[in-house]
């Protein structure tokens, strides 16, 4: 059964503008010491290729300066698969194309809005959601624990979702479905989107396209959930 929102354009939306009010913060100085040195796949969609803001501000951006800064931990290559409006099969289909190998220290993925957005039923992002994890895992060598999966932020708290409980209530469904998929595989899953439900309260945190997170936001979600996960995780393989 197919659901059913209250928007009829799909979920691919681009911006040139960046948000005026958000510094991001240095890219990394190549002179900085670096006690680890891990290769990281991002994998997804508009959220990880950063629909309007500029690139250092995307969230694997800041992630990979946060921790050389804060943990002596670099993070390259950093590679970034994820195209804006990208649905599971969209982002398979390209994986399939070009093969990224096997051996990457960290892999993310971050995909399913547009799956939503486009009224294709939970049922069946489940099971494209299950394969591409399955892929970012071979991706890592089989290593479970190189891995980890970040919730869809809820596109609803923006000036172009309205408030509309509607998007929330499917938001909900599809990440209750990738945080299950997520567990049965020993994936670590990781909630951004109680961040981005703050996106009416406080503008900043969305871009000038009024849809995708700003720098601002990105920057929260390293701040308040990934970097010291994933520092911790990094520590706890040497």
């Amino acid at each position: 059964m197919r659901i059913l929102l209250f928007f009829c354009c799909v979920l691919c939306f681009a911006c040139d503008n960046e948000d005026n009010d958000f510094q991001p913060p240095s890219l990394p100085d190549s002179t900085v010491e670096s006690d680890t040195t891990l290769s990281f796949l991002a994998l997804g969609d508009s959220y990880t290729i950063g629909t309007s803001v500029e690139a250092e501000q995307r969230w694997p951006d800041q992630l990979a300066t946060a921790l050389l800064e804060q943990e002596s931990i670099r993070l390259l290559p950093l590679e970034i698969v994820a195209r804006n409006g990208w649905r599971t099969d969209n982002l398979a289909n390209a994986l399939l194309a070009d093969p990224p190998g096997n051996d990457w220290n960290m892999v993310s993925l971050l995909i399913g809005v547009n799956d939503l957005y486009q009224g294709f039923a939970v049922e069946g992002y489940e099971t494209r959601f299950s394969a591409l994890l399955e892929s970012a895992i071979g991706f890592a060598g089989g290593d479970t624990a190189s891995v980890f999966v970040l919730s869809i932020p809820d596109y609803a708290y923006t000036p172009f979702g309205g408030g509309n409980e509607a998007i929330s209530k499917e938001i909900d469904r599809f990440n209750a479905a990738a945080t299950r998929i997520a567990a049965e595989k020993g994936v670590m899953f990781y909630d951004i989107t109680d961040i981005s439900r703050k996106g009416l309260a406080e503008p900043l945190l969305v871009a000038e396209d009024n849809l995708h997170p700003s720098g601002l936001q990105y920057g929260r979600w390293v701040e308040s959930v990934l970097l010291d996960r994933v520092a911790e995780r990094v520590r706890a393989r040497d």
